[in-house]
């Protein structure tokens, strides 16, 4: 049952989703490591398998990558300092518009990654073959990843379409970004915001353990 809810949790996706949208590259990051985000690049490309979309992902993490260990098939790897690796996201958007591009971003890759945006004019050349970039900024309840969403507004702006993932690994209430006033800055900005329900430990870790992806658990339990 645990893994049936996991894969109709469709409401974090289903807004950008369920209608038509061409040439789309969506970067799953939030600098702090452990907030989830493999976890929420795995959902995303099973959301998308299950519904026909097409997409290919990329995968930044040199040693744990997540698409690249539980979907292979769609998945080649990406290397966030080298100007030529990033530049293939950007041809793999523009030659094949159908496709929906999925990034898994490893912690602490913020800033090449925005050197390499801002070096090679990345979002001003995406506003002129019109693909949309959208930043899913995975956070915990923590004060670090408000901070780190707020050093994110500055440098950005209105720039990029944000979506702001508050993933349940602590606790329920994200009080500290409530108060803040950094959510109501990511509102200004349009910004979209989902909740992940925490993930049964247990559950996790028997797939972690298999390597299986999503589908393959829920086909698994169900036999």
């Amino acid at each position: 049952p645990m893994l049936v809810k996991i894969l109709r949790f469709s409401s974090i996706y289903q807004f950008l989703f369920n209608g038509v949208y061409m040439a789309t590259i969506h970067l799953i990051g939030g600098e702090k490591g452990g907030v989830g985000k493999s976890v929420v690049a795995r959902l995303l490309a099973q959301y998308m398998i299950d519904h026909d979309l097409p997409f290919l992902g990329f995968d930044t993490d040199k040693s744990h990558g997540s698409l690249m260990r539980f979907y292979a098939d769609y998945a080649s790897p990406s290397i966030i300092d080298n100007y030529n690796s990033l530049d293939a996201i950007m041809e793999a958007a523009s030659e094949n518009p159908e496709q929906r591009i999925l990034v898994d971003l490893a912690a602490q890759t913020h800033h090449p990654l925005a050197q390499w945006i801002e070096d090679s004019g990345v979002l001003e050349l995406a506003n002129e073959l019109g693909i949309s970039i959208y930043y899913w900024n995975v956070m915990d309840s923590g004060k670090d990843s408000v901070n780190l969403l707020n050093k994110l507004l500055s440098q950005f702006g209105s720039k990029l379409n944000y979506v702001l993932v508050q993933n349940q690994l602590r606790d329920d209430h994200f009080n500290i970004l409530e108060f803040s006033g950094v959510k109501e800055r990511a509102l200004a900005f349009d910004a979209k915001v989902m909740t992940l329900k925490r993930l049964h430990a247990s559950v996790m870790t028997k797939i972690d353990n298999n390597s299986y992806s999503f589908w393959a658990a829920k086909n698994k339990d169900t036999e």
